[in-house]
């Protein structure tokens, strides 16, 4: 994955790097770290300027996860019940559940998109819930892209301070992201083997 990104940066420039943060929030198995470190190496070189990588970064990173707000937005929380009733055995959810998590992006939405932003896998994930319940449009791509920035300005220094030896992280990023994803799945089973209805 490492030469894919590679030669995408090296050709695309800074639209590289804009698409690159479109597609791993939309598919995120494409690390950011990978992406924004190997943007910062290129600052070291003198081939990229810092302002205008955090800039293609964030703005990629925001409309990739704008289209996961979307597709919830558009789905809407009305349209939830029928499917929580019918499904949600296979979600672990009662609709009770759903309600308080309602609540829950109402009083503090803000916080968990920023929060969740600095979070691997769940970063994109958390886009979802955020526009099934709701959560208004501004406010949420504010907050998305306040931990955007932040998070890619992390990444970017690390790779600029870093330097080539920054490459490495793919050996540590990919199977990070995939100790995630396993955990997520193996919680996912065990609340589905244990998961009663309390109704």
């Amino acid at each position: 994955m490492t030469d894919w990104v590679l030669r995408l940066i090296d050709a695309g420039g800074y639209w590289g790097i804009f698409f690159l943060m479109i597609l791993e929030n939309v598919f995120p198995p494409i690390p950011s770290e990978l992406i924004m470190g190997i943007g910062g190496i290129r600052v070291g070189q003198g081939r990229m300027a810092m302002e205008w990588l955090l800039l293609a970064g964030t703005i990629g990173t925001t409309i990739g996860n704008y289209f996961w707000y979307l597709v919830g937005h558009m789905l809407g929380f009305a349209r939830l019940k029928p499917l929580v009733d019918r499904y949600g055995r296979w979600a672990t959810l009662e609709w009770r559940d759903v309600e308080a998590l309602d609540r829950l992006f109402g009083k503090y939405g803000q916080i968990v998109v920023f929060v969740f932003r600095f979070m691997p896998a769940f970063r994109t994930m958390i886009s979802l819930p955020a526009g099934l319940f709701r959560m208004g449009h501004v406010r949420f791509l504010l907050w998305t892209t306040g931990g955007a920035l932040i998070w890619n300005v992390i990444l970017a220094y690390a790779g600029y301070v870093l330097g080539q030896n920054f490459r490495n992280i793919d050996h540590y990023v990919g199977p990070a992201a995939t100790a995630c994803v396993v955990g997520a799945v193996l919680l996912y089973l065990w609340r589905l083997a244990t998961w009663r209805p309390k109704g």
